[in-house]
Parts: C-alpha cells; structure tokens; sequence
C-alpha cells in the first residue's frame, strides 16, 4: 500500500470539510427522530395497536412482493445480462419507476388497473383497495432495484466458465440453474435485501392505489403519516422500526457487495 502524501491528505479533508454540511443534513434529522422522544414514552408508542397492526401488514405483504419480484425478475435479471437486441429498452423501462414520483404510479395503476379504470373495467378487476394492491404498488416500486443488482451480478460472471458448461453438454436451464445462480447468489441476495427495504417503505404510491384502511391497506409508512396527527410517540415508534430495518439491511447489503464470494 503506498503511503499518502501530505498534499492528496489535504485533499481529501478540504473535499471532507466542503461535503460536511450536506453529511449532516443527512444525519441530524435521523439523530433528532432517535431522541425526539424517551424511552418510556417510545415503549409506548411501539405498545399502539395501530404500529404493531401496521408492521404486521407491512412485513406480510413487503415479503409477498419479494417473492414476486425474484420469481420474475430473476429471469429478466439474466436476460438482459446477456444481451441482445432491445436491452437497451428494457432496462430504461424496468428503471423508470426508480425516477418517476410515487403518486405517478399510484395515479397510473388506478387509472389502469382500478375498478374503473382501463383495465379494471374491462376485467372487471377488483384490485385497488385491497392487500393485493398494497402487494402489486411495493412489486412496482421496489423490482428495479432487485432487477439492477441481478443483472450487475450475472454481468460479472465469467462468460468462460458458462461456455465449458455448455460445451460439456449442459442445457441452458442447467447452467442458468446449477452454475449461474449460485456464483452470482451475492449479488441476487444484496438486491433482494434492497427491494425488501424499499417495499417497506413505500408510501405515496400505496395510498393513491391501496388506500388508508387499518388492517386492510395501512402500511407503516402510512401509519406514520397517520399517527403523527394524534400521537407523535406512535409515529416516532413506527419511524423507528423503519430505520432500523432500513440500517440492517444496508448494512447488510454493503457486507455482501464487500465479500469475495459476491458475483465474480
């Protein structure tokens, strides 16, 4: 490793110094939501019958759209690793949602898939409003960053080891299956970690397409939205659980993306 000089040291503090302000922007205010409140009174507020229904909702149906998302977007993930023509296209439409306002999807998915709406109507589809909504908006928001990860990590293989496969006679859903999966595992298992937490934490979308019905479509991000107006503390509670999911599965996902075994 080759020693730092005195003037790349110098450097890299003036680059510290000029992005401090934006580092605390981004840290105080989650400081501040840690000790807004003391421990009683955050031990009441996660004892609310509104934060553990919600958390239960959320946990239900953030793991139901995970599984969707790694049953189809495993697939995808690989197709585009490969290549070929319309890639391109794909990969700008699978991100779309990743830049696109969350009441855009909520709007587009009533007007398409609402009882009323285009596709509703012609089905006779009685999805808004229901948990299976709640399931399909966090599906929506949250596969681009499995789809991304996936894609990164069946990239990074070496396409040298897939040709030997096949030129042993393997069939392609063998080396997808017995040689592809389990060398990118890192990569897939970081992307899952990351459209779990955005699922999680999906709220504008949800409450446009899903609604705000305890025990039904309320979320935990929309039980915040809630509670703040009656009981901060159950708020704070719930705000809480987030980030601290949230926290373990980032670190969690910088832990895997530093690993050796992560898709080589």
């Amino acid at each position: 490793m080759r020693p730092v000089s005195p003037r790349s040291r110098r450097e890299r503090q003036l680059a510290l110094v000029l992005g401090l302000p934006l580092l605390l922007l981004l840290t105080v205010p989650l400081v501040g939501l840690v000790f807004y409140a003391g421990p009683s009174a955050l031990a009441a507020g996660l004892a609310h019958p509104a934060t553990t229904q919600a958390l239960v909702l959320s946990l239900a149906t953030s793991l139901a759209a995970l599984l969707v998302i790694i049953a189809l977007g495993t697939p995808l993930a690989w197709w585009l690793a490969r290549g070929g023509r319309g890639t391109g296209i794909v990969e700008t439409l699978v991100d779309l949602p990743v830049v696109l306002p969350p009441a855009v999807l909520g709007l587009a998915l009533l007007l398409v898939l609402g009882r009323e709406g285009m596709l509703g109507k012609l089905f006779g589809l009685e999805l808004a409003f229901t948990p299976a909504a709640v399931v399909l908006v966090q599906v929506v928001v949250a596969a681009p960053f499995y789809v991304q990860s996936a894609t990164a990590a069946f990239r990074a293989l070496d396409p040298e080891q897939l040709a030997v496969a096949r030129t042993l006679g393997a069939r392609p859903a063998k080396v997808f299956l017995r040689i592809a999966l389990p060398l990118a595992r890192g990569g897939l298992f970081a992307g899952a970690l990351l459209a779990w937490a955005r699922a999680l934490g999906e709220f504008g979308a949800t409450l446009l397409f899903a609604g705000n019905f305890p025990g039904t479509t309320q979320t935990l991000p929309i039980a915040i939205y809630t509670a703040l107006e009656v009981d901060p503390h159950a708020a704070q509670a719930m705000a809480m659980v987030l980030l601290v999911t949230a926290l373990t599965l980032l670190v969690s996902v910088r832990l895997l993306r530093g690993s050796p075994r992560v898709a080589r």
